[in-house]
């Protein structure tokens, strides 16, 4: 299955990128947790990033769908400043909660005011900000 992962869109609301973060987690590539996730970043000029999750063998080098769609979007030339808003969806009792090294890369990425909207299969929603998901957060500043 190929799904394409970037779109461009004018207006999006909150139940529109939960949806594109659940179709990205179509694509999920998960053959020992069965844990797939998706998510979907918004950029402040319209286009929407997915990312699925991806595991390998050797553990350590998996690499979880939010990172997944932001470095999608770093890739296209995006940087820290241009992200509104990101959804996140997993097969959980609530709300799905990213994990420290998610939160640390929505931070530098999306920056503290980064919408954040976690979501389940059922549709519940919990929506905060990549700063309320990482209180005391480490920060180095950039030399570029």
């Amino acid at each position: 299955m190929r799904l394409t992962l970037i779109q461009e869109v004018n207006h999006m609301n909150q139940e529109q990128l939960v949806q594109a973060a659940l179709s990205a987690r179509q694509a999920a590539y998960a053959p020992y947790s069965q844990f797939k996730v998706g998510a979907a970043v918004l950029t402040k000029d319209g286009k929407v990033f997915q990312g699925c999750n991806v595991e390998n063998a050797s553990y350590g080098l998996c690499n979880c769908a939010e990172r997944t769609a932001l470095f999608s979007a770093v890739a296209s030339g995006y940087r820290p400043g241009d992200f509104a808003s990101m959804a996140v969806v997993g097969a959980t009792d609530e709300p799905i909660a990213p994990c420290g090294a998610c939160r640390q890369v929505m931070l530098e990425l999306g920056g503290p005011e980064l919408e954040v909207i976690l979501s389940n299969l059922k549709g519940d929603i919990k929506k905060t900000t990549a700063a309320a998901q990482l209180p005391d957060a480490f920060y180095l500043k950039p030399t570029e």
